[in-house]
C-alpha cells in the first residue's frame, strides 16, 4: 500500500511536470507567434510602404503632383470625378501637407495619395487598380489648461504677449459680451481662464471649450462658469444668473470708440456743431457688424448726406437700433428679415457723410435716442431651480481648478 501510494505520487508528479512544461512551451510558442501591431497613418498600414511627406507648392495643383509620380492623365481625370462628392480637388492649397505612399520594390509605384485639408481633416486617394477616394479625420486630444495675465492695451494683444492663442480673446469677448464693454477695458484689467487646448499628433492647434473664467475690470471681478441644462450649455455667474443679456454690449469686436453720444458735437466733415445721438466705433473697412439682439429689419436704405448705407432693427415694442455708414449688407438682408442676436448684418464702411471707415451705432428707446454706452439690458433666464444645487457643486469644482492651491494650501 505504501509503495502503491509512492507510485501514484510519482506518476502524478510526472504528469503535473509534463503538463506544466507543455503549458510553458505553449505559452512560449504563443508569445513567439504574436504578430507585431501594425502602425497606421491615415488608416493606412505604413510598414508596407515608403512614405514621403511634402507640401503643396505655390500655383501647384493635383495634376502637377501626380504627373510627377507617373500617374496618367486618364487616371487623374478618373480620380477627380470620383472625389467630387467629398472634395473639390481645385481647393488644394499651397502650404498644406500631402503624403505619398509608394511600393517598396524598385518600381516604387504610388499606391496612396493623402492630402491634409487642415490640421484635423484629410482626404485619401487610393490609386490601386480600382481608384477610390475617402475622407477622414485625426483624433483630437483635449487637454485642460489655465492661463492668467494682465491687459496693457487690448485683450487680443494681452493674449499675444502671454504667448496664448489669441482666439481666447474672441471667446472671452463672446462670453462677456453682455456684461463687459471691451472697448472700455483699461490698463491693469486682468483675466484667468480654464479651458481646453486641442492637439493633434502632439501638436497644439486650437482651443476648445472655456469652462470657467474670471475677468477683473475696473477692480470688479466678473466670473463665468459653463453649465449645461436640458442639453444646452451657457455661462452663468456665481449665483447662477445668466451672463447672456437681451442685448450685446457692442455690435463689433475689438475696436475703439472714436466719438461718443453728444448733443453738441463738432461734425468731422461739415465742421459745424450739431447733435450726434450715437456712438462711433472706428474700425477697418469691411469689419463685420452684428445685431445686438433678436429683432426684425424695418429699414434698409441709403442717406446720401447722412448715414450712407444703414439698417434699422426693431427688437421689441421698446427698443430699436440703427447701424450706419455700412460698406455693404450681409447676404440676404432685406426689410422684414428676422434676426437673432449676433447675426451678421453688414460691414463697416464710410458711405454717406464720413471722414473715415467707422460704424455709427444708435439705440432708440420708445422712439427716443439714448446713449448706447449706458444701455442697461435685462438678463436671460438663470439656472433652473431644480438644477441649482448641481450648478453650485460644479461651480465650486471649476473655481478650485481656476484658482490652483498655493503651497500653503490656500487658494490664490
Amino acid at each position: 500500500m505504501f509503495r502503491y501510494t509512492i507510485y501514484l505520487f510519482l506518476l502524478f508528479s510526472i504528469v503535473l511536470f509534463s503538463s506544466c512544461n507543455n503549458a510553458n512551451n505553449e505559452e512560449a510558442q504563443s508569445i513567439e507567434t504574436i504578430p507585431p501591431v501594425p502602425i497606421y497613418l491615415f488608416d493606412i498600414p505604413i510598414d508596407s510602404f515608403n512614405i514621403e511627406k511634402k507640401s503643396v507648392e505655390r500655383n501647384q495643383n493635383l495634376a502637377d503632383i501626380l504627373l510627377k509620380q507617373n500617374v496618367s492623365y486618364a487616371r487623374i481625370a478618373q480620380l477627380v470625378e470620383i472625389s467630387k462628392p467629398i472634395f473639390d480637388v481645385r481647393k488644394i492649397r499651397a502650404g498644406n501637407n500631402y503624403y505619398l505612399f509608394k511600393d517598396m520594390d524598385p518600381q516604387a509605384r504610388l499606391r496612396y495619395f493623402a492630402y491634409e485639408k487642415n490640421r484635423v481633416e484629410y482626404i485619401v486617394f487610393d490609386l490601386h487598380d480600382t481608384i477610390r477616394a475617402s475622407a477622414g479625420s485625426k483624433e483630437i486630444v483635449r487637454v485642460m489648461d489655465t492661463i492668467e495675465g494682465s491687459v496693457n492695451s487690448s485683450l487680443w494683444n494681452a493674449m499675444v504677449d502671454n504667448n496664448a492663442n489669441p482666439e481666447l480673446a474672441n471667446e472671452l469677448s463672446d462670453i462677456y459680451g453682455w456684461s463687459i464693454d471691451f472697448f472700455g477695458i483699461q490698463k491693469g484689467d486682468s483675466y484667468q481662464v480654464l479651458y481646453e487646448k486641442l492637439a493633434v499628433d502632439e501638436d497644439t492647434f486650437g482651443i476648445g471649450k472655456i469652462f470657467a473664467a474670471r475677468f477683473t475690470h475696473q477692480k470688479t471681478d466678473y466670473y463665468a462658469y459653463y453649465f449645461e441644462q436640458d442639453s444646452v450649455g451657457e455661462y452663468f455667474d456665481e449665483e447662477g444668473n445668466s451672463l447672456r443679456k437681451t442685448f450685446l454690449k457692442a455690435p463689433l469686436k475689438f475696436k475703439r470708440v472714436s466719438s461718443r453720444f453728444s448733443n453738441n458735437r463738432l461734425h468731422p466733415v461739415l465742421k459745424i456743431r450739431r447733435p450726434h445721438h450715437g456712438v462711433d466705433y472706428a474700425a477697418s473697412s469691411g469689419t463685420p457688424v452684428h445685431t445686438i439682439g433678436d429683432g426684425t429689419v424695418t429699414k434698409k436704405a441709403y442717406q446720401r448726406n447722412g448715414g450712407g448705407n444703414y439698417i434699422t432693427v426693431k427688437h421689441n415694442g421698446t427698443y430699436s437700433t440703427t447701424y450706419m455708414h455700412l460698406k455693404g449688407y450681409a447676404k440676404g438682408m432685406h426689410i422684414g428679415k428676422k434676426l437673432q442676436q449676433g447675426d451678421l448684418i453688414g460691414y463697416v464702411g464710410q458711405t454717406g457723410l464720413a471722414s473715415g471707415p467707422h460704424l455709427d451705432f444708435r439705440v432708440y428707446k420708445n422712439g427716443k435716442a439714448i446713449d448706447p454706452l449706458k444701455l442697461k439690458s435685462p438678463s436671460a433666464e438663470p439656472v433652473d431651480p431644480s438644477n441649482i444645487q448641481a450648478y453650485f457643486r460644479q461651480r465650486d469644482i471649476l473655481y478650485r481648478a481656476l484658482h490652483p492651491l498655493k503651497k500653503d494650501g490656500k487658494s490664490e
